[in-house]
């Protein structure tokens, strides 16, 4: 097999009617195995053109698998520590941003106590309780669920007075 010496691009399908184009030298992982794949294919392994090139192709090959092994594995470690650094804030009080008020210049603010967890594609939202022991709820009625994004403070529960306020930034 001769040498490869440009890629102009390359398109790989990911369904019936779906492809994704890469241009130039942004080859994905997908399209470096298809490539490797395809050599390995077409490569005759009585008489390689090199000693070495079918090792060298096949460590490639099993150096992504793992590094694609290893990126999926850390994703689901950093789902897996939100949802328990969020879960351990059950129980306290903690005053969240709740976006921007009718006014532009000041933003809303809730505090209350954070009562239960709930996972969503793997990113951790909570619910939380005012001051009388009522879930928070938008206009519908729906428990409110809050990022810990949104989180300005924690305090003890203790220290919940139940308030909503609106403030200038």
């Amino acid at each position: 097999m001769g040498t490869l010496s440009t890629v102009g691009s390359v398109t790989t399908s990911t369904g019936a009617n779906n492809s994704a184009t890469t241009t130039d030298n942004d080859l994905g992982p997908n399209a470096f195995l298809e490539l490797l794949t395809t050599e390995l294919q077409n490569q005759d392994p009585d008489s390689p053109q090199d000693a070495t090139e079918s090792v060298t192709q096949l460590a490639q090959m099993s150096e992504l698998q793992y590094q694609q092994q290893l990126t999926s594995s850390f994703q689901a470690f950093q789902s897996n520590f939100g949802v328990l650094q969020a879960a351990s804030l059950i129980g306290k009080a903690a005053t969240v941003s709740t976006g921007t008020s009718s006014s532009s210049s000041s933003s809303s603010t809730v505090t209350g106590i954070i009562q239960s967890i709930d996972v969503q594609n793997g990113t951790p939202y909570f619910t939380m309780t005012n001051s009388s022991g009522q879930t928070i709820t938008d206009n519908s009625g729906n428990p409110l669920l809050f990022s810990t994004n949104e989180i300005l403070g924690i305090g003890s529960a203790s220290s919940v007075t139940g308030s909503t306020s609106s403030s200038g930034t």
